[in-house]
Order: C-alpha cells, then sequence, then structure tokens
C-alpha cells in the first residue's frame, strides 16, 4: 500500500478499507496500464462503488455500486469522461430527499428548489469548500 503522504489528503482521513480499496485498484491498474491519469481514474471508480465521500472523508455506502452517471459507464464510454461525477457524492443511491437533508446539515442555500442533481453538486462544492479550511 502506498505510504500515507502519498494517499490523496480525503483518503489519509478515512478508514482502513477506504484506503485498501483505493491503493489495492490503484496498483492494479498501474500493473495494467502503467503510472498515469488512468491508475488514477481506476481507483477512484473503484472506491466510488464501496464507498461516498462525506465532508472530508469517504464512508462505506449502504448499497454497493456506481455513485455516478460517470462511474455506471465503462469501457470507451467512462475514457471519454462525458459524465458527471458529483464530487464523490452517492447520486445514484441516494434519493432527492436524503440529499436535501445533507444539504440541509450542510447549510446550502436555496436547496428547496434544487433538482436532484443540483443538491448533489451543491453538496459537493459545500464538501470540497469545507476541505479546504
Amino acid at each position: 500500500m502506498p505510504g500515507s503522504d502519498e494517499l490523496p489528503s480525503t483518503l489519509r482521513r478515512s478508514g482502513e478499507k477506504a484506503r485498501r480499496t483505493w491503493a489495492e485498484a490503484h496498483d492494479s491498474a498501474v500493473r495494467t496500464y502503467g503510472e498515469g491519469e488512468r491508475a488514477h481514474r481506476t481507483a477512484w471508480a473503484a472506491l466510488k462503488h464501496t464507498h461516498e465521500r462525506v465532508d472530508d472523508r469517504w464512508v462505506p455506502k449502504d448499497r454497493p455500486g456506481p455513485s455516478d452517471p460517470q462511474a455506471a459507464r465503462s469501457g470507451r464510454d467512462a475514457r471519454l469522461g462525458d459524465g458527471e461525477t458529483f464530487g464523490g457524492v452517492d447520486y445514484e443511491g441516494s434519493t432527492r430527499q436524503e440529499l436535501y437533508e445533507r444539504a440541509r446539515r450542510l447549510g446550502v442555500s436555496g436547496r428547496s428548489r434544487m433538482s436532484k442533481a443540483d443538491l448533489a453538486r451543491a453538496i459537493a462544492r459545500a464538501q470540497q469548500n469545507a476541505s479546504r479550511r
């Protein structure tokens, strides 16, 4: 497993399972594709099937599976990057109401008028801003 200083900061604050999932997927992808962007994309995709980003860390999801439209794609379609990722928010596995409640806890303004996708984007932005502080 990579040293803790080599892991992305959100993973350093996450549980052992999240760190191990990302590292094992990354190592396997490096063996298959070589070091670089594709190996990192593969590791993030693997992590997002079992975990979602909550605040500044990754936590296990209730149900495994793709978290967003981009993660649901495979092969060439996935590499084209046309889908939205919502910053690790489990868009596919959450209802609009669940996302609304998370947005409320984060203090997202205008949330009552937002669609499910808008809520996921707003949560991702709020979490990103909070992790920069």
